[in-house]
């Protein structure tokens, strides 16, 4: 099978969409993210890597928290927006209509309309070039109850996920994508 080599990039795809709430003092801001990730099990720990001169990363900085709100499909013009309109200039709860709801152990509101919510303290910052990656504990996940089935299994297709694919394969600007359907589980593959 032939290949094309291509330049390098950060191609690794596809990325869940977040809308990451970050808070210092009374200023609190939404900023939309790609960049992260999943980073160890115990503890629950994952990254979120921003550019330094966004505004929410010096409330991050100076807070040491910031929570990963995970939207449905149906908030996709809002995410968007959040990744497109600066806090520095306006309110984003308040231009999208979303509702500050109370964490359960940190300051920094989670988005109410979100289903899925992880609660996250800095451990540690890497400067890595034109990003700055926070490693954060997750120290609480909050999910609406309606993501349950009778038995209380999440039901993910439920929670309405959407990822990002970078623009770089795509010859532009990135796309979003909705969650397909589920093609087995793990163990799936066992072995003899």
């Amino acid at each position: 099978m032939l290949k094309k080599t291509l330049p390098a990039s950060t191609v690794l795809y596809p990325l869940p969409a977040v809308l990451v709430t970050c808070k210092h003092l009374e200023r609190d801001n939404i900023i939309t993210l790609s960049w992260v990730g999943t980073v160890c099990s115990a503890p629950p720990t994952v990254a979120i890597s921003v550019r330094p001169t966004r505004y929410s990363h010096h409330l991050i900085v100076d807070s040491g928290e910031f929570v990963i709100n995970v939207p449905k499909a149906s908030q996709l013009k809002e995410a968007d927006y959040c990744g497109m309109v600066s806090g520095r200039e306006v309110d984003k709860f308040k231009e999208c209509g979303f509702n500050r709801m109370k964490a359960s152990k940190i300051k920094t509101p989670l988005i109410a309309e979100c289903p899925v919510h992880l609660e996250c303290v800095v451990k540690q910052t890497l400067h890595l070039g034109s990003h700055d990656m926070f490693i954060g504990e997750v120290i609480a996940i909050d999910v609406s109850e309606d993501c349950f089935n009778e038995s209380g299994r999440l039901q993910i297709e439920k929670t309405e996920p959407f990822f990002y694919f970078p623009g770089d394969l795509l010859g532009g600007t990135g796309e979003y994508r909705a969650m397909g359907a589920c093609l087995g589980r793990y163990g799936l593959a066992k072995p003899g």
